[in-house]
This record gives structure tokens, sequence and C-alpha cells, in this order.
């Protein structure tokens, strides 16, 4: 798919991964709606995109995903301010293993929850136009992170959630496709001082220090480039996309014995 003149909205779009995905949707052309609870960091990143980009490329929603009112007015927002929404980037998320409710809540169901959202504008049985949907998920949703078992839990789920939206899409005509991006570490404020968010895994620390020295770390930039790919690459639908530092690599999955 093509991004020039696309309309696309992003989850937890004020800093880190967000805004690199942001930032090259609209070197591709698009529209990008912000999405973030972080009021004071999204507003500046608009300002600063708008100097940049032009006005009207960009709309700044402060929303927090946990709330099915404010998703739904972000996404009526974004369809009356550029006309209508064809990607959305599914990628606020936390990692905190002392708030493991939380993390659920953030990492997964508001991922169900902005995609059935999304259908709502996006779905072609809807009169929609169809379009993407990119969620982020993690390298620990392809095995698993011993020291973050929520976590895991959550990016685990992503990636099958994902996949199977994928496949119910193909079967019944949604017109939308539907990937996964499954970063390994990545230079965020995520990474940042992870020892104190590992609660009673905290013993493990060391364990996470030594796996990044040995793994290394992406930058920002690297994830916003595998999001473009599975964008606009019409083949990849209900595709994990494992992005390491040494490359990337497309997952391969059992079949299922339920869709034969």
């Amino acid at each position: 798919m093509a991004l020039e003149g696309k309309n696309a909205v992003v989850t937890g779009a004020a800093m880190g991964i967000g805004r690199a995905v942001v930032e090259i949707l609209l070197q591709n052309g698009a529209k990008v709606a912000l999405l973030d609870i972080n009021e004071a960091a999204g507003e500046s990143s608009v300002e600063s995109l708008k100097k940049q980009y032009g006005a009207g490329k960009t709309l700044f929603l402060k929303c927090d995903v946990e709330s099915e009112e404010q998703i739904k007015a972000a996404f009526q927002k974004t369809k009356e301010t550029f006309g209508g929404i064809d990607i959305l980037c599914n990628n606020a998320g936390i990692l905190n293993e002392t708030k493991w409710e939380k993390t659920v809540s953030i990492n997964l169901v508001s991922v169900i929850r902005g995609t059935y959202i999304a259908l709502e504008h996006m779905n072609k049985l809807n009169g929609g136009r169809g379009g993407v949907i990119i969620n982020t998920a993690s390298m620990a949703g392809i095995g698993p992170f011993l020291s973050c078992p929520t976590y895991t839990a959550t990016k685990f789920g992503v990636v099958g959630f994902t996949r199977a939206m994928a496949a119910a899409s193909d079967a019944s005509g949604y017109g939308i496709r539907f990937n996964a991006v499954c970063p390994g570490f990545v230079q965020t404020e995520l990474l940042t001082n992870i020892s104190v968010r590992l609660g009673q895994f905290s013993n493990l620390a060391d364990a996470v220090h030594n796996l990044t020295q040995v793994m290394g770390t992406l930058t920002v930039s690297d994830v916003a480039e595998a999001f473009l790919e599975l964008l606009t690459d019409e083949t990849k639908n209900g595709e994990a996309l494992l992005v390491l530092p040494k490359g990337k690599k497309y997952m391969q999955f059992p079949s299922s014995t339920s869709t034969q």
C-alpha cells in the first residue's frame, strides 16, 4: 500500500517507537493522528512535526487507551479531521511486573479494544476503505522472557490476536491486513531502569542486562522501518516480524487445524 494520501492513527505516539513510526508515516506522505496519555509530550511532538512537515498533517489527541470512550472519541475526531482512517498502529505499551493487571490492560486489552473500534471505521463490510493494522508486540511474544512473565503473556497474546484477525479478515472480506512487529531490545524509556519494574522477578535483572549485552539494542528508527515494510508490502498479512540488531525474520508457525 502506498502511504501517500493515507490517514493513520498511532497510539503511544508521543515518544519512543510511536514517535518514530509517526515520522516515517509523515515522510511517506500520510497524515497522522498522534494518540498518547502524555499531553505535554504529545503537544510538543506535534508542534515540532508541524514545523517540519507543515500544518494539517498531524493531530494530537490526548487518549488513555484503557478508556473505550476516549478511544472512540479519538477515532471519530480523526475521521472528521482527515476524512477517514486507513492505518492503525496499536503501539501503546508498558513493562511493569509490579502492576501486572495494568500491563495486561494496556498491552493486550487496549490492542483488542483499539482494533475493534478501528473496524467500525475501516472495515469494508461497514462502508470503510479497508487498510492495515499493525500491532507492536515483542521478541517476548515469540519466546518467553523469564524476568517478565506478564509482559511475555501480553505479547504472546498480541501475536495470536493479530494472526487470528488476519485470518478473520481474509475469510470475511474486511479488506484489512493485520501484522505484528516483534522488536528485540530497543533504546527507549521502557528499557531504562528495567530492574525497578521487575517486581518479584528483580533477582533476574542481571540476566536481562547480560542478554542485552549479548543481543545488542535497536534504535526506534530500526523498528519504524519494519513498520513501513509491513504497511507497504501488500503480501504481508498475519505476519509476526522479529526485528533484532542482526536482522529481520518473518516467523513461521504451525498451521491451525481449526482453519483446515
